[in-house]
């Protein structure tokens, strides 16, 4: 067993297996019994449910029949369509399904040594952010002698119902599966990281940039190994009700493909080109398509040539498969679910991502400096009280990728509590050397904000400049516990870990080398009027800000005399009486020069607000002055767990 893959109720495969062939039965997996039990968090919904093993069911079972296609199964009776979803889209990738599915060909049912079958499946799965495998027997729901949940369309085959059985384990009944988000259930296949899109707020139907747009980034996540699935919300209508166009309201479907469609010359379409863009989609039902332009015996292919349409998979039957142009797709469907794989291989054709994953926790607690579940943004008095995370940004411009998940709640239906929480998160830059925690929104800049939503999974992508930043994710109302994790995808390594001191820790060494009186921040926001150093008039200042032996600078800003600098830093200081420095230098090859500078007593009791402050030259505040002003703000406190 890998040191990486847990055992969910400490299950070992072999062992078990060894012991149910040793002793001539069949595992009866006690951890997850035939019983209503396994079926129902809600007695009051059972029904008459035979548990049967394949082998009372067909002759001659297979775990899987010529392979895995998307078209293997069908949903049943259970509410889960977002799983059949997942699961149509993890059969695309054989790479995947063989890690979900581990040693397909060991667990095999083998005709010619029936004694060597047990009964015992095992499956993997990405729960919270390590691989964990479920051990299944291979008892399953039937009503007269059929399956009653996921089921393929090859009766002797049984990949899907026992992949599902140990789905349902994980979520404690197969009652919990019903409802849900294609999304999750594919993160849990692959590691992946969950994205998600309201095409009706975006206005994807008429906005055909934005449209252009959106189909080339779902292309390239559907040929980087992510997948893609779609529903059309039923707010205002019965769920599971057909559309006009033969669609399904409130029902998961899965992308199976995304391409261009090359056509003649004389056509005119849509998009004022020769080639239409066009999407695959499966629904899970495995019957029920979609009536309009490009369904399968439209008029639409007849433009389009046999070896074309034989390329494209083009099959003119009911089997809940059907392409429709990304235009019409737009118009219809109202939410999209998408799995990116984030690559972090270094072996790699493609952008290498550097990944770091942390742990956390949403907990109450009645001492606000302890609490760490302090709601969303809008409550500003408490806001401050949730975990916060350090990361920096190393090039003068980096995308973000952030993943943002709550542990999955569908245990908890049982307790009536296996709703998912709403959640999301803040994007902060700060002091370029902060190492304690925010206790005040000051001259920090809220750079981001994440959707904030009830999924299991929050995702963010942004363009973040050079800089120190702290991220807080928070559930939306106060006081709600929960456990989460937190990813971060970045260009290069950007150290992220969480914030948990609020002020410099006292030591030995403070008694004797003194201990830190008044907390200062500073920001220098701009300055204008600079000495010209060039021929062309301009100059390549920076900001250097300087406390006792703290200090901190800004990047250059090259060719100007009014730069923006932006710059923040925090300093403890243990001589309350010492000032703070800031000086604009000019960056030359050979040496820089000091432009000018301001110093600060930086008490208490100065004006917080933004103050233009004259530049000096070298001395205190009797300096004589030379050409420039800098934009500053000040704040400083006694109390070091004020800022």
């Amino acid at each position: 067993m890998s040191p990486s893959v847990q055992l969910f109720r400490d299950q070992k495969y072999h062992e078990l297996k060894g012991q149910c062939l040793q002793q001539g039965r069949l595992f009866e997996d006690p951890e997850f019994p035939a019983s209503d039990e396994s079926l129902y968090y809600d007695l009051a919904a059972k029904g008459k449910v035979e548990w049967k093993r394949p082998k009372d069911l067909c002759e001659d079972p297979h775990l899987l029949v010529d392979g895995m296609s998307s078209h293997d199964f069908h949903q049943g009776k259970l509410g889960n369509c977002w799983f059949v979803a997942a699961c149509s889209c993890l059969a695309l990738r054989k790479s995947l399904w063989q890690q979900v599915i581990p040693d397909c060909k060991e667990q095999e049912w083998d005709p010619k040594n029936p004694r060597k079958y047990a009964g015992i499946f095992r499956f993997r799965f990405w729960r919270f952010g390590e691989w964990t495998e479920v051990v299944v027997d291979d008892l399953l729901p039937t009503e007269n002698g059929e399956l009653i949940y996921c089921h393929s369309n090859v009766r002797n085959e049984f990949w899907s119902a026992l992949l599902e059985k140990a789905y349902a384990k994980l979520a404690g009944s197969y009652q919990a599966l019903d409802g849900g988000c294609a999304a999750e259930a594919l993160v849990d296949f692959t590691g992946a990281v969950a994205d998600s899109i309201n095409l009706a707020e975006g206005k994807y139907g008429d906005a055909i940039p934005d449209q252009m747009k959106l189909f080339e980034d779902l292309m390239k996540v559907h040929k980087r190994g992510g997948f893609i699935s779609c529903s059309i919300s039923s707010s205002g209508r019965p769920s599971e009700a057909e559309t006009e166009m033969g669609l399904v309201v409130g029902h998961a479907y899965s992308v199976t493909a995304i391409r261009k469609l090359r056509l003649g010359e004389s056509l005119v379409f849509s998009f004022k080109a020769q080639k239409l863009f066009m999407i695959r989609l499966r629904n899970p039902w495995g019957k029920k398509e979609w009536h309009g332009a490009w369904s399968d015996s439209s008029e639409e292919w007849k433009k389009v040539s046999d070896s074309e349409r034989k390329n494209l998979g083009l099959t003119v039957v009911n089997d809940g498969e059907f392409w429709m142009t990304f235009e019409d797709w737009c118009k219809n469907f109202t939410d999209v679910d998408i799995c990116r794989t984030v690559n972090t291989s270094f072996f790699s054709l493609h952008k290498t991502w550097e990944k770091e994953m942390l742990y956390g926790a949403w907990a109450k607690h009645p001492e606000p400096l302890l609490n760490r579940s302090g709601g969303c943004f809008d409550n500003r008095e408490t806001f401050l009280q949730n975990p916060q995370y350090l990361f920096d940004v190393k090039k003068a411009e980096d995308k973000v990728l952030v993943s943002l998940q709550q542990e999955d709640r569908r245990k908890y239906k049982k307790e009536g509590k296996g709703d998912n929480i709403t959640i999301g998160f803040e994007i902060f830059k700060v002091e370029d050397n902060r190492r304690y925690r925010l206790h005040k929104l000051t001259v920090q800049e809220r750079v981001a904000t994440s959707p904030y939503s009830n999924t299991r999974s929050v995702f963010l992508r942004s363009t973040l400049q050079q800089g120190r930043y702290v991220l807080i994710p928070t559930t939306y109302i106060p006081g709600v516990p929960t456990k989460f994790i937190l990813r971060l995808y970045t260009d290069v390594p950007s150290k992220l870990r969480e914030l948990k001191a609020d002020r410099p820790k006292m030591t030995c060494w403070s008694l004797l080398c003194g201990y830190p009186r008044r907390v200062t921040q500073i920001k220098v926001h701009s300055a204008e009027g600079l000495q010209k150093q060039d021929r062309s008039g301009g100059a390549d200042p920076y900001v250097l800000i300087k406390c006792e032996n703290q200090s901190g600078r800004s990047p250059v800003q090259h060719d100007t005399t009014s730069p923006v600098f932006n710059t923040q830093v925090i300093f403890y200081k243990k001589d309350m009486d010492s000032p703070v420095t800031i000086q604009v230098w000019n960056s030359s090859l050979l040496s820089d020069q000091l432009l000018g500078q301001a110093v600060l007593a930086a008490s208490p009791g100065e004006p917080r607000e933004q103050r233009r402050l004259r530049l000096r030259g070298r001395g205190g505040e009797e300096a004589a002055e030379v050409p420039g002003h800098i934009s500053v703000t000040v704040l400083s406190s006694d109390d070091l767990a004020e800022l």
